[in-house]
């Protein structure tokens, strides 16, 4: 019997991961369609924890409905462009005009497409490192090198410049920066800030600065946005409605070049033919752009002492505090926590099998810390979104587990652990 040839994936693939939505996530899919009740931490996704867009927005889609059946300008409809120009500008933004913003199908679309037009065979791009994994991806995709610059926990996951200035070399194009961070939850200060920029500026590197939580702060954490900092080199501002507005599925971002745009433009013109081929993102959608931006932005109260997100965020902080095993870095912004634990008690820890008992015994899915590119093996991420007395729950089986593995110590073997645990199927 002639045995048919497998299929096989393409090479680019090969080092890219994005364990987010990976094997843990498949499992969680197989639990419930058995029955279980899974309680999924792994991703912020608003709507599955009850949060609604803003009623306004439903309707100017609604409203411009009859606007939307054809194709837009491969930038975007010239109203939503022009509601991101004025927001920039109030921000203290100069020198940017409707020409200088791409609207995309999400910011996920336009990390590739930025990308896409600037990398060539080798080219390094700086990368925090815990990073929103798709930029790694994004760069390995289009055949670039991501470095990771280190975002230590014992300094509040905030970079050093001086660290990260040794780490540039004749192939770095670019340096990323996630402000608010995901998954971090930390804010950078105004100083660090400027520090990277004059960086940039040093090295003539491109900036693209991911801001999609750029509201969502808690306490006295200010957010700076960087295309204010930077000024001799070019700034690509990425943001959305996906997280500030709660809408993840309309699938509309933007990415607003500032700075020496005007040294750019065969960059632009590259970007522009690569939206171009994608004919235009989400038409319906972009109507729903001005209507945000220039109406009552109820992310304030959520952020705000009672507030949904502030309350959560709080259940999280006094959970961890009162943990044996837990240590975190109390979040300033965006809807996650990077939860350590603490290996002088539980010293043989792993990330991916703690993730894994987690899921297959309490029934929680959350995302292992190497997800998100870093060398340690001690962290996971949670999103905040579930209200404040589920999330006391979920900590209340995580110390359960924990407390499991601290009274039966646990072997490794080959950097797993062995011990007698479930494992997939």
């Amino acid at each position: 019997m002639k045995t048919e040839p497998s299929i096989r994936p393409s090479d680019s693939l090969r080092h890219v991961r994005y364990e987010i939505r990976g094997r843990l996530a498949r499992r969680a899919h197989e639990l419930e369609r058995q029955g279980y009740e899974i309680i999924s931490l792994n991703i912020g996704n608003p709507k599955a924890f009850g949060f609604r867009t803003p009623e306004t927005m439903r309707l100017a889609m609604i409203e411009n409905l009859s606007e939307a059946e054809g194709y837009c300008h491969q930038k975007g409809i010239f109203p939503a462009r022009e509601a991101v120009v004025m927001q920039q500008q109030a921000r203290g933004v100069t020198g940017v005009t409707a020409e200088e913003v791409f609207i995309g199908n999400g910011v996920s679309e336009l990390i590739d497409l930025v990308l896409r037009a600037l990398l060539n065979d080798g080219d390094e791009v700086l990368v925090p490192s815990p990073d929103y994994p798709l930029w790694t991806a994004a760069v390995t995709l289009n055949r670039g090198r991501a470095v990771h610059y280190p975002c230590r926990p014992e300094n509040g996951f905030v970079p050093d410049p001086e660290e990260l200035a040794r780490l540039v070399t004749p192939r770095t194009r670019a340096i990323v920066v996630i402000n608010p961070n995901n998954p971090t939850g930390a804010v950078y200060p105004r100083p660090v800030l400027e520090a990277l920029a004059r960086l940039a500026e040093r090295c003539g590197l491109i900036v693209f600065s991911d801001e999609i939580y750029d509201q969502m702060t808690y306490d006295d954490a200010e957010f700076v946005p960087l295309a204010t900092l930077v000024h001799d080199t070019l700034c690509a501002t990425l943001a959305g409605l996906s997280k500030v507005y709660r809408a993840c599925g309309y699938r509309v971002g933007w990415a607003v070049f500032s700075g020496r745009a005007h040294a750019a433009a065969d960059y632009l013109s590259s970007l522009e033919l690569l939206a171009s081929l994608r004919l235009c993102s989400n038409v319906m959608a972009q109507w729903a752009v001005q209507t945000a931006l220039g109406g009552h932005q109820s992310i304030r109260e959520l952020v705000s002492p009672g507030g949904r997100l502030y309350e959560s965020r709080r259940a999280i902080v006094a959970a961890t505090h009162d943990s044996r095993f837990l240590r975190l870095q109390p979040p300033g912004g965006a809807m996650y926590a990077f939860v350590g634990v603490d290996t002088g008690e539980l010293a043989n820890f792993d990330d991916q099998q703690f993730a894994l008992d987690l899921l297959e015994q309490q029934h929680v899915l959350v995302a292992p810390g190497v997800s998100f590119n870093v060398p340690y093996r001690n962290h996971f991420r949670v999103t905040t979104l579930p209200d404040a007395a589920m999330l006391r729950d979920v900590f209340e089986r995580i110390e359960g587990l924990l407390t499991e593995y601290a009274s039966a110590p646990r072997e490794l073997s080959g950097g797993n652990v062995v011990e007698a645990t479930t494992r997939f199927k």
